[in-house]
């Protein structure tokens, strides 16, 4: 039997993982793969915002799902301490003893091995078998693999077929910087958005296209012109552009749900909405696109407050907050008496705007016999003193 073994700390698992994974299966043609995530990784600590072991589980089984033949096992999280692939070694020797134990791994591990923990009680109990990492690492594996070969009578495969160029530490540089949509498995992906391990932030147009397919279609153009909005006045007042567009996207994303539907999500959110709420799909729609949010997307503190507060402001809001109010209000799709004077406003005093709009938008309440909700009254008795 031919037992092959492919670890790491899988953080985050990418499709380089699994193509490596695939080549050497080829090549070897074993009875059994392991993909065996380490709990705790010996060589070097797992950066800040890296997901707990069992999550990084979590992401290694949905990217490897579509990869029958690779069984991806605990073992490693299930022992206590650093994860020595000694150790996983001596607990597949006693479980298979009759085994040809095969590990996988690229260059930069067989360069370094001789400082793994026990290594020479590894390579008596197990084969190599080393992919390179990158284009023109094979002379550099096959000098190592005959010196280690002479010295110790190590069994090395040399696998002649480059993995795709993608590390880790790519894949979270791009997560943090709104990119890596494209790169990572689509589900890996959404995962890491929703939990925001790694620092993630979504790639905005990745989330138009989720965002978007919650809308009506005629919505989508009064959404596209709010983001337009939203990032020209978080450029001019210095605020994130990428939170003010993320916030914009997502503002409206339960505007299209009916009264039922929105009780049945404030039920599974734990909303509890006021009696003016519960007749005015208007006000719900802010609160519950701000849960559903952060369900889907995880979104941040500051992002939520912003859609929370969309709709009827509130008394001393955040920077990104009256960004929103007031994107909403004027973006380039709006046409009303008075748009073009808050519109400018919105570019010379941000707290003015706001004093103005929750102004224009309490009198339009008005005219149509609308009760304002008391966060309005609020928020305008705030924003109209001198602060």
């Amino acid at each position: 039997m031919r037992l092959a073994v492919y670890g790491g700390s899988f953080n985050p698992p990418h499709p380089a993982h699994v193509r490596a994974c695939r080549l050497a299966c080829e090549a070897l043609g074993p009875d059994k793969l392991l993909v065996i995530p380490a709990a705790t990784p010996p060589h070097k600590p797992l950066p800040e915002g890296s997901p707990d072991a069992m999550e990084r589980l979590a992401l290694t089984r949905t990217a490897f799902r579509a990869f029958p033949e690779a069984e991806v096992s605990d073992m490693e999280l299930r022992r206590e301490g650093r994860s020595y692939s000694s150790d996983t070694v001596r607990e597949l020797r006693a479980a298979y003893p009759d085994a040809e134990i095969v590990l996988i791994m690229g260059t930069d591990m067989l360069l370094s091995f001789e400082t793994w923990h026990e290594w020479r009680g590894i390579l008596s109990e197990a084969s190599l078998a080393v992919l390179p990492r990158n284009d023109g690492d094979i002379g550099a594996i096959e000098r190592e693999a005959v010196r280690l070969r002479e010295a110790c009578g190590a069994k090395i495969y040399v696998l002649d077929e480059t993995p795709m160029p993608m590390s880790s530490s790519d894949m979270r540089e791009l997560l943090a910087s709104r990119r890596g949509a494209g790169e990572l498995d689509g589900e890996v992906y959404a995962r890491i958005i929703r939990k925001r391990d790694y620092g993630a932030k979504p790639q905005l147009d990745w989330l138009r296209e989720r965002a978007y397919s919650f809308l009506k279609p005629t919505r989508v153009p009064h959404v596209a012109g709010c983001e337009h909005e939203a990032v020209k006045l978080a450029e001019r007042w210095g605020a994130d552009p990428g939170d003010a567009a993320e916030a914009a996207i997502l503002h409206d994303i339960t505007k299209k749900l009916s009264m039922p539907e929105q009780l049945q999500l404030a039920e599974k959110y734990g909303i509890v909405f006021d009696a003016l709420e519960r007749g005015n799909i208007k006000l719900t729609h802010a609160i519950t696109g701000a849960a559903l949010s952060r369900d889907l997307f995880g979104v941040t503190d500051a992002v939520y407050g912003a859609i929370r507060w969309h709709t009827t402001g509130r008394p001393d809001m955040t920077l990104l907050e009256k960004i929103i109010y007031l994107a909403d209000y004027v973006e380039p799709t709006r046409d009303f008496p008075g748009v073009e004077r808050l519109r400018s406003l919105c570019y010379e005093d941000l707290d003015a705007a706001m004093a103005l709009g929750l102004e224009m938008s309490l009198e339009e309440l008005e005219a149509a016999g609308t009760v304002p909700h008391g966060d309005s009254l609020e928020a305008l008795r705030w924003y109209g003193k001198d602060n």
